[in-house]
């Protein structure tokens, strides 16, 4: 049978001796809030990625319109669909070719990454005007 004493006397012992207990709580408190914000971030850069592939498709796709001929406004029409919300589009003729480019403004999405400035994204794409003689 167990001796109550010795053991009430290992627990003391482990007391004086500064015990890690709630040790792993504590360190988990103190992580938890980093973890967060590091994910946070990292849904941000995959923003940001995804509006600057959201320009380039944009801009390839207006480009393919402006090069078959359509009319500036429908080639900005096409660009608009297929960028981030708020893009600005430009269109350029010269020399035999059509430049197209697409910027946007991606912001912060949440409180957190409130201290965080804007990222303007932008794309260009060149295509051939099959339109011009």
């Amino acid at each position: 049978m167990p001796n109550p004493l010795r053991r009430s006397a290992q627990r003391a012992d482990r007391l004086r001796r500064g015990g890690d207990r709630g040790s792993v709580t504590a360190e988990t408190a103190m992580a938890l809030p980093s973890l967060v914000v590091v994910l946070l971030l990292a849904v941000w850069v995959l923003l940001c990625v995804a509006a600057q592939l959201r320009c380039l498709d944009a801009a390839h796709v207006a480009a393919r319109a402006a090069a078959r001929g359509e009319a500036d406004a429908e080639v900005r029409a096409v660009a608009a669909r297929a960028a981030p919300a708020g893009a600005v589009v430009r269109v350029a003729r010269a020399d035999g070719q059509v430049e197209v480019r697409v910027s946007a403004e991606v912001r912060p999405f949440a409180a957190v990454l409130s201290v965080l400035p804007t990222v303007d994204v932008s794309a260009r794409a060149v295509a051939a005007d099959e339109a011009e003689p």
